[in-house]
């Protein structure tokens, strides 16, 4: 597993809706502190993060 900085931050937007996906990446959504397309949240780059990313790549781009 790479390591990386505790101080950098990724941005996620979620460019699509979760109403049709299920409660579990909804809750994924809402645990990103995201809920509505074209919301924007700016998270620690974490494994738990990315993970939770990787969940829903579907639904949120990210910028690094």
């Amino acid at each position: 597993m790479s390591k990386r900085s505790s101080g950098s931050k990724i941005r996620v937007k979620q460019v699509r809706s979760g109403a049709h996906y299920g409660e579990k990446q909804q809750a994924t959504l809402r645990g990103l502190g995201l809920g509505k397309p074209n919301q924007v949240a700016e998270l620690n780059d974490s494994p738990a993060v990315r993970g939770m990313i990787r969940a829903v790549t579907h639904l949120v781009k990210v910028e690094e």
